[in-house]
């Protein structure tokens, strides 16, 4: 018996990662959401910061940006512009082969 059995880590919990959309406003306060209840409404929010701030920064640089997509090792958000707000999809990314 080696010495690190000694101490049993507890049996990690596997979290389902959230799949679904939301809505912003101006102000970066959302409006709707399709999102679990489970998901952080602070980090939904910090998401949606950042997305706006992104819309902005490209409006204020005169550059054409009305999507952004951002891949994660895991998850996948999709950002679209809507006249001053956002409509964000947070989708799992999938460990599928996908065809070339």
């Amino acid at each position: 018996m080696g010495l690190l059995n000694l101490f049993p880590k507890p049996a990690a919990t596997l979290m389902r990662l959230p799949s679904g959309c939301f809505t912003v406003d101006r102000a970066g306060q959302i409006a709707t959401s399709t999102l679990p209840q489970q998901f952080s409404v602070t980090l939904a929010q910090e998401i949606a910061t950042q997305v706006l701030a992104t819309f902005r920064e490209a409006q204020a640089a005169q550059l054409p940006l009305t999507e952004l997509i951002i891949h994660f090792a895991s998850l996948k958000i999709i950002a679209r512009e809507m006249h001053g707000g956002a409509i964000v999809f947070l989708t799992p990314q999938t460990l599928a082969h996908k065809p070339n």
